[in-house]
């Protein structure tokens, strides 16, 4: 959508819906944004660009985006990620031009419980309050908001990283990203007396709760914390290099997630074939484990077409006790392999035997290669989110539940 355009998707599409943009999935790629901003970033800088960052930090009811969702500009007018459904970036492209000429944070609020912001040109069709935080780059800043990225998409582990704000002096010169936290190591951006050990506190429960959080501190000065969780990327492991593996990996692909994919055929297992692919790996199942990463942000899925391959992945896999291993193929081929790991000598517990699925994916009336992969995805994205893939219209309950934490505002002196 152009920039200043009047309406969101939704509200074009149907404008006489309060909630139009419920009806539009949330975006739920902040790994692949995140990918894309260092991209663009790192090309604006060799073109000797200005950028800022803007960052949803705050969001009171319901918007296209969540809190941490984030877009660059560059001074002539590129945007790379959202902050919205098309409808924000036109005046937050604005406002990010004279962050930069005036080399200074600033909060922007944009009110959709008010009809009056449609004057803006907002006319989001949802009922809420975003507030988004646009940081200048400072470049000769090496702990800048971009490269905090580039060390957490180095590696695959948790990260908080703490943004502090002002909703009580909105024009008032804001903070910005603060406090980068690892359990390997922390950086902090700023220094705030009195308030430093707080910070560091609350991020590294953050960090252990595996949820992101707000905070309020109230005293001399009220600063609010955006104390947010990063997790790393979905990484999918797709043994079976067959024709039918090709629109997986591409699917996955869009959703930002890292695949591999392993076969033990030469002429299967091509880069050429998967160039989406992360990496492509030709082995034997027994080489297999040496080879790549598995943590608790790993799926697998098995669709080999080669029952023997398949029977000694899962040997393998089981005892791992990975959220999810799908097992393409029909029900009796898994029971038969299970029967003959039992027979084996084998034994899995409850929790590891639950963690297979086949035949894996969604109940969707899938039949080509390209619908089966949609089915397969909706069952991990569902498994990883721990839903249930029903039907939205049969929900009672809130369509997306809370994934920010409020903590208990904090009265200490700053």
């Amino acid at each position: 959508m152009q920039q200043g355009t009047k309406y969101c998707a939704a509200t074009m599409v149907i404008s006489n819906y309060r909630q139009a943009c419920w009806l539009f999935p949330k975006f739920t790629l902040v790994m692949k944004e995140l990918e894309d901003i260092v991209k663009a970033f790192d090309v604006a800088q060799e073109q000797g660009k200005q950028t800022a960052l803007a960052t949803v930090v705050q969001v009171e009811g319901s918007s296209y985006r969540r809190a941490g969702a984030r877009m660059l500009v560059t001074e002539d007018g590129e945007l790379t990620g959202a902050i919205s459904g098309g409808c924000l970036e036109g005046d937050a492209l604005r406002k990010a031009r004279l962050a930069m000429s005036q080399q200074q944070p600033m909060l922007v609020t944009y009110d959709t419980t008010d009809d009056d912001d449609a004057k803006l040109g907002v006319g989001l069709g949802c009922n809420g309050i975003i507030h988004i935080l646009i940081e200048p780059i400072f470049i000769d800043n090496i702990n800048h908001p971009i490269n905090l990225f580039k060390k957490f998409l180095s590696k695959r582990q948790n990260a908080v990283v703490v943004t502090l704000f002002s909703l009580a002096d909105r024009k008032a010169a804001q903070v910005g990203t603060c406090l980068f936290l690892t359990d390997e190591e922390q950086i902090r951006n700023c220094n705030i007396d009195g308030l430093n050990s707080q910070l560091l506190e609350d991020a590294q429960a953050v960090l252990h709760a595996g949820r992101s959080a707000t905070k309020t501190y109230r005293a001399q000065k009220e600063l609010t914390a955006f104390i947010e969780l990063l997790k790393p990327a979905v990484s999918l492991l797709v043994f079976g290099a067959g024709n039918d593996a090709i629109p997986l990996v591409q699917m996955a692909a869009v959703l930002g997630w890292h695949n591999t994919v392993i076969d033990g055929r030469t002429n299967y297992a091509v880069s050429s074939r998967f160039p989406l692919a992360k990496r492509v790996i030709m082995a034997k199942p027994d080489q297999v484990l040496s080879m790549v990463n598995i943590d608790s942000r790993t799926v697998v899925v098995l669709m080999t077409h080669n029952y023997n391959y398949d029977l000694a992945m899962l040997r393998q896999l089981l005892p791992l006790q990975l959220t999810y291993v799908g097992s393409l193929g029909p029900k009796k081929k898994l029971q038969r392999m299970l029967d003959e790991l039992h027979e084996e000598g084998l034994t899995f517990t409850i929790d590891q035997l639950r963690s297979i699925y086949g035949p894996t994916g969604l109940d969707i009336g899938a039949e080509t290669s390209e619908e089966i992969a949609l089915s397969m995805l909706s069952e991990m994205q569902a498994v990883l989110q721990q839903r249930e893939g029903k039907a939205l219209r049969d929900k009672n309950a809130a369509l997306h539940s809370p994934e920010i934490v409020r903590l208990p505002v904090n009265h200490e002196n700053l």
